[in-house]
């Protein structure tokens, strides 16, 4: 990387930290607080709640945290009166809110705000966040004859100085190229929003039809090739699959990428499959897309359809959600007013901080990932834990205003017909004839299973195969070959309704990986021997993989 690159950077973090710091969250998210405080609601149980107060009082209350609420596990909540008094009252607290937010009246959307504001108030002031209200913290600070509040201090220092979240791993303990991106390979072809990776093969014979992989916009593409052994490009490459990989480059204000548009990523990943049409001498390909990835891949294969370009042969699609219509987090957030912020960001051509996107996510779920580090790095003076997937989601990436507003307007609002206008082009997905693979996750937070289950019905094709895998967004991807951790259901979606499917779907213990592979071999044509030399005369190798736009 240049020094003006370095430069570049590290003026954008701090602009970032800066922006990350100032809050997100638009006027009319906070409004769904709102929700929360209906008057009739509120009669309605005060009654129940001041019972409930007066038994806590008296010492007479069975309310109790919850046994599997890892934040009161220490015995002091309950042999301690202090600590057992402000455990009850805070379990109260939560079981007030609850009912209130039960009580909320509108949209899937209304209520799924009023949701978010629930759990976020109830993780902001559980006792557990405070020194004098946490036996542990206070606990450990007499152990250590405060040392743990002075490495506490110093963690929340740093923490501030790089946005104010409190950190959720040592990314120290891992080097990308080394620890993580690592399965070997090449750049074969750079432009201005991407570079191309393919990895070498590692056996003897390769498939014709090769697969390019495209990652999300919005994240570092090394989530599908994490560390040795959970990566799932380096699994597909031991089956005698050619994998190539998109890795997109973060965009820069002062490069002014801020007009990175729908329009233009989808080009880009038009661009990318030629080139690797051109170095395997095949003409087809396969595709998988994750997540914004997914959606891309979708688009492409409407445009390619329309145009009349039947060169993909399979896609897999792996937690990717094309309409708002299901209950969904993007339709949560997508407020009136965060609306209207948007458009203005994308009229300026203004760059999404990658802080400010990671700090919103994790605000999803405040309790397991912001609480929990606050506690144990801030209170407790802990380091945080080495962990591949962690150190994955710390390294943020940013994203164009304009491409979010697009996305999220194709997403949220959906369009005139069968599909959206692409590149100027009016597509239809039910014109896409490819076979399709889908990939959802039961407790995925981002992209709920639900809405993933309808791509399989939006994109065409007769070959069609789902597997829903019993975990969240993340795991479900991260998920090695011979792990049996998390059962998964497998079927063809027939079925318009996702949970009717779900009856009839076998359930099966393990990984998609194996099976996905099994199933993508059989779209890839015939083995031919595997090229000792990565690209070709006209693409050669530039750079070893991961290459260089993943440092930026």
């Amino acid at each position: 990387m240049s020094t003006a690159d370095k430069s570049v950077n590290a003026e954008e973090m701090m602009s970032e930290a800066t922006e990350a710091a100032t809050g997100m969250l638009p006027m009319d998210m906070v409004h769904a607080i709102a929700e929360l405080a209906d008057p009739v609601a509120i009669a309605k149980e005060m009654p129940w709640l001041a019972e409930e107060l007066t038994k806590i009082a008296l010492g007479k209350s069975e309310i109790a945290p919850d046994e599997r609420d890892q934040r009161f596990a220490d015995e002091a909540w309950r042999t301690i009166p202090y600590f057992r008094v402000l455990g009850q009252s805070y379990r109260l607290f939560e079981m007030w809110m609850n009912r209130m937010y039960a009580s909320a009246d509108g949209s899937w959307q209304n209520k799924a705000r009023a949701r978010f504001a629930a759990d976020v108030i109830s993780a902001a002031l559980s006792p557990t966040n405070y020194l004098g209200t946490n036996p542990a913290a206070l606990r450990e600070a007499i152990e250590t004859g405060g040392q743990s509040l002075v490495k506490g201090g110093q963690n929340m220092l740093s923490d501030l100085a790089r946005g104010g979240m409190p950190s959720m791993v040592d990314r120290e303990q891992f080097k990308v190229g080394r620890d993580l991106a690592a399965t070997p390979g090449a750049v074969v072809y750079r432009e201005e929003m991407f570079e191309l990776l393919q990895y070498t093969p590692v056996t003897p014979k390769v498939r014709a039809v090769p697969l390019l992989m495209v990652p999300p916009q919005v994240n570092r593409h090394y989530i599908l090739d994490l560390s040795p052994g959970r990566s799932v490009v380096e699994f597909a490459v031991s089956q005698g699959i050619g994998v190539f990989m998109i890795v997109w480059r973060n965009p820069s204000s002062q490069r002014g990428d801020g007009e990175w548009g729908l329009d233009d990523y989808i080009a880009a990943a038009e661009r990318a499959a030629d080139v690797v049409k051109k170095i395997a001498r095949a003409d087809q390909l396969n595709l998988l897309g994750l997540c914004a990835g997914g959606i891309t891949v979708s688009y492409v294969l409407a445009h390619l359809a329309a145009t009349g370009d039947d060169s993909v042969r399979s896609a897999t699609f792996v937690v990717t959600m094309l309409t708002g219509e299901k209950p969904n987090v993007v339709g949560m957030l997508d407020t009136g007013e965060s609306r209207k912020m948007l458009e203005q960001s994308a009229a300026a051509g203004q760059i999404v901080p990658g802080t400010a996107l990671r700090s919103l996510f994790a605000m999803l779920r405040p309790n397991d990932l912001v609480y929990n580090y606050l506690v144990s790095g801030w209170l407790m003076g802990k380091s945080p834990a080495p962990f591949d997937v962690l150190a994955w989601n710390d390294d943020a990436t940013r994203i164009t205003a304009r491409f979010a507003l697009e996305s999220s307007r194709l997403a949220m609002d959906g369009w005139d017909g069968n599909g959206p206008t692409l590149l100027g082009v009016k597509t239809d997905f039910s014109k896409v004839t490819c076979d399709s693979y889908h990939v959802g996750g039961y407790t995925d937070h981002i992209t709920a299973w639900r809405a993933c289950y309808d791509t399989a019905h939006l994109v065409g094709g007769a070959d069609k195969e789902m597997t829903l895998i019993k975990s969240g967004h993340i795991q479900s991807v991260v998920y090695p070959a011979d792990s049996a951790r998390y059962d998964r259901w497998y079927g063809r979606p027939t079925s318009t309704d996702p949970d009717e499917w779900l009856e009839t779907a076998t359930v099966h213990k393990g990984s998609w990986w194996r099976p996905w592979t099994e199933w993508l071999v059989a779209r890839s044509g015939n083995e031919r021997p595997a090229h000792k030399t990565l690209g070709n005369r006209q693409y050669q190798p530039l750079d070893p993989a991961p290459g260089t736009y993943v440092y930026e």
